[in-house]
This record gives structure tokens, C-alpha cells and sequence, in this order.
């Protein structure tokens, strides 16, 4: 007898009637197997159809959508979501006092593709949760549609996105961050406005007014401590690396990147209830993200992150927000614990599916027809595929490799930027170059490249060495489809057997950082890498170069003494 397979929901009404078949009474064929597996309950499983049949109505009649069409490209980013009747009620009567922020069912697309299906996030205030996944599936789309409202959240709620660099004028760089605190503006501009009322209505009744209302706003000066604000924001531009004298300069003298750290010390000095950050250790240098750790792990209300920063991430995150197959999961606890806890999910997933499949094989064998509402398929187990990196081989050196005997460089003799560097690289160097940004870590590359030449000294490079060089400045120039790690292949199939490397990881998600360590590791020749990426450094390099007040030197103690050095400097200057 042909056995029919159960891979799909049997059609009752295509059935033709046949009355020498003999039907088999569906409840005696669950219990057959009661003993070996879970049984599914009928009236259960009715239930959960009817309530989903139900919420699929109920969300047709509620869904907002809303779409974004982006700069210079014709697609479209839209979404939809579900809004709560309860907490939309609640908050047109402004009685909504929770600061808990829930976004539930929503769909996000980008043109044809979606991206979020039936997606969820739960935000608790005052924890701060880290927004990990491959790259390419939206999770800057996500922060872009939170903070222009296109996913709704209750009006009452301040939130501040990190996204653009302040614009460059004649303000000076601790006025631009003092003036992201509108409420303390506000007051100060009106105690402004009062007192010179006053003046020119001295000995006026109206005065009485005035000073009532001055008296009250002295009050709620006080009250936020507004006469500290200066100090608070001199701190926070510290922590991201403004001197004394750069907090004194205006905005319009910044390069791009100081903007941008701007833009981050504005956010931290106005507190919203959420702060949106979109990959803030791509600006910073290494002292400013430890500094930037440690201040946001006092943060009070909460924070959402997307970061690919593992060792940021461990620092920061309270919790992980996981994207993936189109929705989003979440996982207590930092970056570390999150990879644990995923791994036991797969595991148990396969378990639960392997059983299924091992059940409804035993059916698939022991019938021929069955009438019977099918239990619910478990899909397999969705893994990401792994990323795999590979350099190509590379044939040995003898050495010296690459050297700088006594280099003197500066491109105006007032300026010195280097003075009497010696330094040496060979096929085994894994060497890490780390310091302060401005300190000349990129000009040092170039010299090591050959790219400028010492005023002073000599650079030695062995005739045979062939450098593959990636740097920031490449990365700016890729197409949306392609990556670096691609980029970087593209460039140089001629097999290098030196690679130097200036930020490689800032467009990276953490899987492909974690396969470029990897790879590094394995290849084997030469590495000379500038990177603030801690876990990455630890992975890789077996010497530190410290870029610092025009020399460069060599720490024993590796990066662990190098962070010591940096906290130390840290607390000194705070």
C-alpha cells in the first residue's frame, strides 16, 4: 500500500468520498504515541488558531503604516505597526507616566525586501540593551524610524539619535554642548529677558509681577543645578578628548569627526529618557571609549545601541536585542552571556525539531489516509551561515622586513610630528598601534608605506616585501554591496605577504570581525594594524606601539598595560 507523507495541511474538502476505505479515529492515533512524545491538545490548538485569527483581524483594523523615501535613492523604507488601544488612549490624555517602551508587531521593508516581519521590541527603562545582527538587515533603520516617529512610542518620551555632526559655526565647542539642554536655555533666556524688563521699568507695579516670576525661575535653576552645567559639560567634552583649548574653539574649526564627538557629548549632557547610539566607537580613539564605558554604566534612563564593539558591547549592554530571520530576539545580560544563551536556544530548538521529525516519521509509516487537523510543523533549526576569511599563502622573508632607523617628519619645521623613531617589523609582527586620534598613527602608516618620505633618518624595506594596505579612506568609497573584507581581496590578489591595516573593522558586523581575527592569525606574514577594537587586538597582535607626543614605543605589558596607563590619565584629568 502507497503511504501518503504529512508534510502539509491535508485539504479535508478535496477528499473524495470513499466508502471502502477504512478511516482511522484521529484521537486513537495520538494516543498511540503518548508515552514517547508531547501530546498536542486538540482544544488547545483550536484555541491558538481561533486567537490568532482573531489578532490577525484585530491588527488589520489598528495597523499604522508610514513610509520614508531616502536620500537619493528611489526605494522606499516603510513601516507598520500595531498600536495598543490602551496605552494610544492613555497617551492622549497625557495619564501615560511609564517610560517603559513597548513597539509591538511591526513590519519594516526597504523597497521590496522586507526586513522586520511581526517584530517586537520591549524596552525597560533604565536598562541598556545592545542591537546586534548581520549586517545589512536593519538595524540603523530601526533607530532611524524610532527617532523620526515612524514607530510609534508614547509622546512623552524625550529621545535623542546620534546620527549627525553638529553643525560647524562661530559657536564655541562647550556652548554648543550647554545649549543641548533646552529647558535650562529656556530659563536662562527668560531671566535675560526679565531682568532688563526690570530695568527699564523701575518703579513700576508691573515690576511685582516680574520679580515674582524671576523669583521662580531662580527657584527652578537651582532646582537642575544649572550653575554646574558648565562643569558637567567641560567633563564630558574631556572624557571624548577636547583639551582645555580645543572646548574654547568653535564648532566651524572641527573636522568632521571631532563634529560627531560633539554630537555624542550633546546627547550625553541632555539626558534623554532614550538615547539612540548607531556605532559610537567608529569616532573615538581608545582612551575615549574606556572613558565612554565607564560613563555610560552610571547611565540612568535607557540607552539602545548598535555596536559591533564586542568588548564595548560586554561593558555597556544590560541586554542584547538579537536580529535575525526577520525578527527580534531578546537575551539577559551583555554580549558574552548572549552567545551562551543563544547557543543552549539552537541546541535546544534541533532537539525539539529532531523529535517532530522522529514522530512524524513513525506516522508517515503507520498510515495511508488521515483525516485529522495537522499539529503544528516545527521549521528546521534557522542557523547564520559562518564567516569565513582566508589570506592567500605568501612566501618567507629573511630579515630585516620593514624598519625605521631614526625617522625625523613634520611638514613644517615647527611642527614636529616625529623625531627619532626606531622601529621594526618582520613576518612575524603582529603589532597594534594605538594612541590618541591626532597623534600621527596614520601619518606613521605612510611613512612605513613609503608613501612620505622621513625628513630625517631612513626607511629599510626588504626588496621582495609586497604590503597590502586597507584603510579607512577606502572603506568610504564602497559601493552599498560590497564590504570591506571583499574590497580587501579585490585589492590584492597579487598575494601580499605584509599587511597594514588603518580601522578595518568600522563597517564590520561582529561575525566578520571575529573571522578577520581569524584569518589574521593564520596568515603568515607580517600584520601592522590601527584599531580601538579591544577584543580584536587581543586576538591578534603580540606587540603594542604607542603613538604618543612624537615618539613611538614599544609596550611589554601589551594592551593590559597600556588600558592601566589610559585610566590613569583618565582620573588625572577628571
Amino acid at each position: 500500500m502507497e503511504h501518503k507523507v504529512l508534510n502539509s495541511p491535508i485539504q479535508i474538502g478535496s477528499l473524495s468520498l470513499n466508502t471502502n476505505v477504512q478511516t482511522v479515529e484521529p484521537q486513537s492515533i495520538w494516543l498511540t504515541k503518548k508515552e514517547n512524545v508531547s501530546q498536542v491538545d486538540q482544544k488547545k490548538l483550536e484555541k491558538a488558531e481561533a486567537k490568532l485569527q482573531k489578532k490577525n483581524e484585530k491588527r488589520a483594523s489598528q495597523t499604522t503604516t508610514v513610509k520614508k523615501v531616502t536620500n537619493g535613492n528611489c526605494e522606499l523604507a516603510s513601516a507598520s505597526q500595531q498600536l495598543n488601544r490602551r496605552d494610544t488612549k492613555m497617551d492622549a490624555a497625557g495619564s501615560n507616566k511609564s517610560y517603559d517602551i513597548r513597539i509591538e508587531n511591526f513590519d519594516v521593508s526597504y523597497g521590496e525586501k522586507s526586513l522586520l516581519i511581526d517584530a517586537s521590541i520591549h524596552l525597560i527603562y533604565g536598562r541598556r540593551y545592545g542591537f546586534v545582527g548581520r549586517n545589512g538587515l536593519g538595524k540603523t533603520t530601526v533607530l532611524q524610524m524610532i527617532s523620526s516617529g515612524q514607530l510609534k512610542i508614547p509622546s512623552h518620551i524625550t529621545i535623542l539619535h546620534v546620527e549627525q555632526e553638529v553643525v560647524g559655526d562661530e559657536t564655541l565647542a562647550l556652548q554648543s554642548v550647554l545649549e543641548s539642554d533646552q529647558r535650562r536655555e529656556n530659563l536662562l533666556k527668560e531671566e535675560r529677558d526679565i531682568n532688563t524688563q526690570l530695568q527699564d521699568k523701575e518703579g513700576n507695579d508691573s515690576t511685582d509681577v516680574l520679580s515674582a516670576r524671576l523669583s521662580e525661575i531662580y527657584h527652578q535653576l537651582e532646582a537642575i543645578d544649572a550653575d554646574k552645567a558648565p562643569a558637567k559639560a567641560a567633563v564630558i567634552l574631556a572624557g571624548l578628548g577636547f583639551t582645555p583649548k580645543m572646548q574654547a574653539m568653535h564648532t566651524r574649526e572641527f573636522s568632521g569627526g571631532w563634529r560627531m564627538r560633539l554630537a555624542l557629548a550633546r546627547a550625553l549632557f541632555s539626558k534623554p529618557d532614550l538615547l539612540l547610539l548607531d556605532e559610537p566607537t567608529n569616532m573615538l580613539d581608545m582612551k575615549a571609549i574606556i572613558w565612554l564605558e565607564d560613563y555610560l554604566q552610571t547611565w540612568t534612563s535607557t540607552i539602545l545601541v548598535v555596536s559591533h564593539d564586542r568588548q564595548f558591547l560586554n561593558a555597556v549592554a544590560t541586554d542584547i536585542l538579537y536580529l535575525h530571520s526577520g525578527r527580534i530576539d531578546t537575551y539577559k545580560g551583555n554580549y558574552e552571556t548572549f552567545m551562551k544563551s543563544r547557543e543552549d536556544r539552537l541546541k535546544n530548538q534541533q532537539k525539539e525539531y529532531e523529535a517532530q521529525q522522529q514522530y512524524r516519521e513513525h506516522i508517515q509509516a503507520c498510515i495511508s489516509i488521515i483525516i485529522i487537523i495537522q499539529s503544528p510543523e516545527l521549521k528546521p533549526v534557522a542557523k547564520e551561515s559562518e564567516v569565513i576569511l582566508k589570506f592567500p599563502e605568501c612566501n618567507k622573508l629573511s630579515p630585516p622586513i620593514l624598519q625605521l632607523d631614526d625617522v625625523i617628519f613634520y611638514y613644517n619645521e615647527d611642527q614636529v610630528i616625529f623625531h627619532n623613531i626606531c622601529v621594526s617589523a618582520s613576518m612575524e609582527s603582529r603589532i597594534c598601534i594605538v594612541g590618541e586620534n591626532g597623534a600621527g598613527k596614520t601619518t606613521l602608516l605612510k611613512i612605513l608605506l613609503g608613501e612620505l618620505n622621513p625628513v630625517k633618518g631612513l626607511r629599510n624595506a626588504h626588496r621582495n616585501l609586497k604590503i597590502g594596505y586597507f584603510s579607512q579612506h577606502h572603506v568610504d568609497q564602497l559601493e552599498m554591496d560590497i564590504s570591506s573584507i571583499e574590497l580587501l581581496a579585490l585589492r590584492y590578489t597579487g598575494n601580499p605577504n605584509f599587511f597594514i591595516l588603518d580601522e578595518p573593522t568600522n563597517h564590520l558586523d561582529v561575525e566578520t570581525i571575529e573571522a578577520l581575527g581569524k584569518a589574521l592569525q593564520k596568515f603568515k606574514g607580517g600584520v601592522i594594524l590601527v584599531s580601538h577594537d579591544e577584543r580584536l587586538i587581543r586576538v591578534i597582535c603580540n606587540e603594542l606601539w604607542v603613538v604618543q607626543g612624537g615618539t613611538v614605543k614599544s609596550l611589554e605589558g601589551g594592551f593590559d598595560e597600556y588600558k592601566q596607563i589610559v585610566e590613569q590619565e583618565l582620573q588625572a584629568t577628571l
